[in-house]
């Protein structure tokens, strides 16, 4: 429950309460693969989770939000705003806006460099205006903002067994896997947005291109040139989650099940992707509900054996006081 895990983490002011209960519903709302496996962490780190996750989508829907009166200029104005606001709470430790006052308090008491999410907001802005990436180098240089210092910024959260340096590239690596995946799956989705992450060297080396995309998505019709472009992201998708492995060992041992289950949720949708018949410019792959649940059972199973673990070896300090019961605030639903 959302009151348990902020009295675990020693939150007990109720507007900060109320900031990071607004973050936890984005994440249940938005992200559910990885809202499932944030369940599996110790509860007292899981506020910070969802305060990071919260800003991110809510960055990423001011971006996406086409349509509904929404023009380039109204989207450039919001974001521009909430990187002032990011800016000013970062600095002051606190915000007016209940998400930016979350993620602020959530990287002072990590202690996560702020420059993770001024790289972030940059590949926010640059989402206004590039719709395409000409290599798969430039694709990965805007994955730097966009993906891999959110695998960076977890790191002081979840807590590493090495130096910190040591784990971060295959942290990021991780990031960069996760929104690969994503790109894949929502092939469609972002082509109606008018944007191709697909990189063109990938797609030409294939015969593809923008306009062959647009075609089959307009027609319904398939074709063996994208399916083989698609399969290649795959194959190179895959390769960045074999960069991020590593890194699961480095976490401290009550991380590594949410991780390991994130990891394998993940590229379970590379698995419906190819047995969807990479269809992805038509319609979204879904993984099966029985076998995300599966992969949550092991993944409960690991957390136990964690517990337990720890149990036997000295107890790691308590992050805060409990909270008084004065400061329990009512929980939103999600």
């Amino acid at each position: 429950m959302t009151s348990r895990e902020l009295d675990a983490a020693g939150i007990c002011d109720p507007d900060l309460r109320a900031a990071y209960a607004r973050c936890r519903v984005l994440n249940a709302r938005h992200g559910k693969t990885y809202f499932l496996a944030t369940r599996l962490l110790p509860p007292e780190r899981r506020p910070a989770v969802h305060a990071l996750y919260g800003f991110a989508r809510w960055a990423d829907d001011i971006v996406d939000s086409l349509g509904c009166g929404h023009t380039r200029g109204d989207r450039a104005r919001q974001l521009a705003l909430l990187e002032a606001r990011l800016a000013r709470g970062l600095k002051e430790g606190h915000s007016t806006e209940p998400v930016v006052h979350a993620l602020a308090d959530t990287a002072r008491r990590h202690a996560i460099d702020h420059r993770h999410f001024t790289d972030f907001m940059a590949a926010m802005r640059s989402d206004l205006d590039v719709t395409d990436y000409a290599t798969y180098a430039d694709l990965r240089a805007y994955m730097h903002g966009s993906a891999a210092v959110i695998g960076l910024q977890m790191l002081p959260v979840l807590g590493t067994v090495v130096p910190r340096a040591e784990a971060a590239p295959h942290a990021a690596a991780l990031g960069v896997a996760f929104q690969l995946t994503n790109f894949l799956r929502d092939v469609g989705e972002d082509l109606d947005r008018g944007r191709v992450y697909l990189p063109a060297d990938l797609l030409a080396a294939h015969g593809a291109d923008r306009e062959l995309l647009l075609w089959s998505r307009r027609t319904g019709r398939g074709d063996r040139r994208i399916t083989e472009a698609l399969r290649a992201a795959e194959d190179l998708t895959r390769g960045v989650y074999r960069e991020a492995a590593p890194g699961i060992a480095m976490l401290e041992p009550l991380a590594r099940p949410c991780i390991r289950t994130a990891y394998v949720l993940y590229g379970g949708i590379l698995d419906a992707i190819a047995e969807d018949g990479y269809a992805v410019v038509h319609r979204r792959a879904v993984v099966p509900l029985r076998r995300r649940l599966t992969v949550a059972g092991d993944g409960l199973l690991r957390v136990l054996r964690a517990r337990t673990a720890a149990g036997a070896a000295p107890p790691r300090p308590e992050p805060a006081a409990p909270c008084p019961p004065a400061a329990v605030v009512p929980e939103e639903a999600g």
